[in-house]
């Protein structure tokens, strides 16, 4: 899900971050995943306004629209499977997805996002889940995206939920992230007219890309543009693909 720097009021000072190294070794107690309660917890908060204000002003430039087409066109050159959009919010990449050919459907966190992607788009699928532990099959899926929703997950889980992306995509399919670019922690306090508490991250393009290598997946292309509007940050999409032959 997108977060809109100006619609947004940052609480703590931001702090440095650092991806994990390859071949680090992360110990993590699974119990404990505070950042999905207060990411779904915010999402749920703002779901209506966040769906209306989106519904009549697209964030999106012709660069980023440009990067999906590129995504969907290499999923239709590849036979056009189903594609996953994962934290699909209230489903307008979806959507657009769909309008470009594919077969897609969306994952959320937020219950009241699925609900307000159900109501806006009642022919497509959409499901309440976790991108760190996805309710599909192996090698199920053509395509994933997952368009600013791997921001509010601390980059020391990344790897994670890079290997589940790896998992659920089958052989030869491609991915297509969007992420704002920094190396810092933004506490979010206010967003979209109401109160709410989560962390967003700004990622590094080099970072990302050397931890979906190390996850298993090409790095076929990044495109990073300047803030436009009323952006904050600059702003990186990258594709990638599982290899068909493991």
């Amino acid at each position: 899900m997108l977060v809109d720097g100006s619609l947004l009021q940052v609480g703590s000072p931001s702090s440095k971050l650092r991806c994990p190294d390859v071949g680090a070794t992360t110990i993590l107690d699974v119990t404990e995943a505070s950042y999905i309660t207060a990411t779904r917890a915010a999402y749920d908060i703002v779901a209506v306004d966040y769906a209306r204000l989106l519904s009549t002003e697209s964030p999106e430039t012709p660069v980023d629209l440009a990067m999906i087409e590129a995504f969907a066109s290499l999923v239709r050159s590849a036979g056009a499977g189903p594609v996953a959009d994962l934290g699909c919010g209230p489903g307008r990449i979806t959507a657009h997805l769909h309008a470009l050919g594919l077969p897609a459907f969306g994952i959320d966190l937020s219950p009241a996002m699925v609900a307000t992607a159900r109501k806006a788009y009642p022919d497509l699928q959409f499901d309440v889940g976790s991108m760190t532990a996805l309710s599909l099959a192996d090698d199920s899926v053509a395509g994933v995206v997952a368009w600013y929703s791997i921001i509010h997950t601390p980059p020391a889980l990344l790897p994670m939920v890079f290997a589940e992306f790896r998992r659920v995509l089958a052989p030869g399919g491609h991915l297509l992230l969007a992420f704002q670019v920094g190396n810092e922690r933004l506490h979010i306090e206010h967003g979209y007219g109401h109160s709410v508490s989560l962390d967003a991250y700004r990622l590094l393009p080099d970072d990302i890309a050397e931890l979906l290598t190390q996850a298993g997946l090409l790095v076929q292309a990044r495109m990073i543009r300047e803030p436009q509007a009323r952006e904050k940050a600059r702003q990186a999409c990258l594709l990638g693909r599982k290899p068909a032959v493991p």
